[in-house]
């Protein structure tokens, strides 16, 4: 039977009915080649494959505004491509031209650009001042939508608890943070869920900041599933140099996780490590519940991600590799769209906006440690923060053919 056949047939009455696709403005700093904005929005455009063909996330973008366009700048190719209109404000994107608010979700990708940096070496990208002007919208309409925040909620602590507390007084579901958490893992597994942990190690490599915040969330998705839930962190401490290398020759517990994080990397580089790293960095976080953990930066031992934690009863460590695609069309992402998809399909997020608040303020107060010549801070503010992760995981448990296509899909 064909559709039309089917459409006009007693069975179309049973079948159930489904909503249209939701309608979704994508808020972007900049739209290049790579860029965060290309590899999200571009699988809303272009399929997940990015190659136009199926499958596609079900949403549709259907306005963008960028603040900036640089000279390899993609938006208005893919705006005439995919009929879908650049508006000269956000507001504009979100009412569609309007004086009222007409769309069913908003991407917010205030990632890459040319942005000022400050003196603890964040990049200051304009997420909170975008993030404002979306509430604004909501504000002013008397309804608000789900909004999906990509990576730090923002450079500053303050911002990003901020931005937690209005979308709770606006009560709209929110999703924030990387797509390293819910990459494909090597081998596929979570922290198992509601277990003691005493001790967790990441390994990960690249800038401070550009890359410390994936390396966070990456410990973080898999120490917040520990007995008891997420409790807070009571200080956090940044290492470099030799400090760093002390600190893992000094602690069993740093040294075996260490050498298991490595173990699962694909990336290692033959050599001495202290040979290779010209600069290693560790991020220190003691949490209130007990945890001790260690964050590394790596850069020329290792380019992926691996974590390892000791949990209470088990002989060996549970460890595993995020395993980022290194060229197009970045897997990874496409495991980040689908979570978005269900924040915009059902209205809640399929995992705690907290996580990235977290982590936003671990990375900040780390990075402020440095500044101040590596000292130990107390981090009252971070130890309040109280959540729970769902039992279910949310990562790809398929990779991608040798073609670079999706297998689960």
């Amino acid at each position: 039977m064909n559709r039309r056949a089917f459409c006009a047939s007693p069975l179309a009455a049973l079948a159930p009915a489904q909503s249209a696709p939701k309608k979704i403005a994508a808020i972007i700093t900049e739209y290049r080649p790579n860029s965060h904005a290309d590899v999200i929005v571009g699988k809303y455009l272009e399929g997940y494959n990015q190659d136009d063909r199926p499958p596609y996330p079900r949403s549709k973008i259907v306005s963008m505004f960028t603040e900036q366009v640089p000279k390899e700048d993609m938006s208005r190719e893919r705006a005439r491509k995919y009929g879908v209109p650049i508006y000269r404000t956000v507001q504009e994107a979100l009412t569609l031209g309007g004086d009222r608010l007409a769309v069913d979700g908003v991407l917010l990708i205030g990632e890459h650009g040319a942005y000022p940096s400050n003196d603890k070496e964040q990049t200051l990208y304009p997420r909170f001042e975008m993030f404002l002007k979306i509430v604004d919208v909501f504000r002013q309409s008397g309804r608000s939508v789900p909004v999906f925040n990509d990576k730090h909620l923002s450079w500053s602590w303050r911002q990003a608890k901020r931005m937690v507390e209005i979308s709770r007084e606006l009560k709209f579901p929110m999703l924030a943070g990387s797509s390293a958490p819910v990459a494909f893992r090597v081998p596929a597994l979570d922290a198992p869920s509601g277990e003691r942990q005493t001790h967790a190690v990441a390994i990960s490599y690249s800038g401070l900041d550009i890359y410390g915040f994936h390396l966070l969330e990456s410990l973080q998705c898999m120490t917040e599933r520990r007995r008891g839930g997420e409790t807070g962190v009571r200080w956090v401490q940044c290492l470099e140099r030799q400090a760093c290398w002390d600190f893992v020759e000094n602690n069993a517990w740093v040294k075996k996780l260490f050498d298991e994080a490595l173990s699962r990397s694909n990336t290692r580089k033959n050599g001495n490590p202290k040979d290779l790293v010209k600069t290693p960095t560790a991020f220190v976080v003691d949490y209130v519940d007990g945890l001790k953990a260690a964050a590394f930066l790596m850069s020329g031992l290792v380019e992926d991600f691996t974590v390892a934690l000791d949990v209470e009863g088990r002989a060996q460590p549970v460890s595993t590799l995020m395993h980022l695609q290194p060229g197009r069309p970045h897997h990874h992402f496409g495991c980040l769209v689908k979570n978005i998809e269900i924040l915009f399909e059902t209205g809640r997020a399929p995992y705690p906006v907290e996580r990235t608040m977290l982590t936003s303020g671990m990375l900040d107060f780390a990075l402020e440690s440095r500044f101040q010549g590596y000292k130990k801070l107390d981090t009252p503010e971070l130890a309040q923060v109280r959540y729970r992760a769902p039992e279910g995981s949310h990562f790809c448990d398929k990779g991608w053919n040798s073609a670079g296509k999706r297998l689960d899909m």
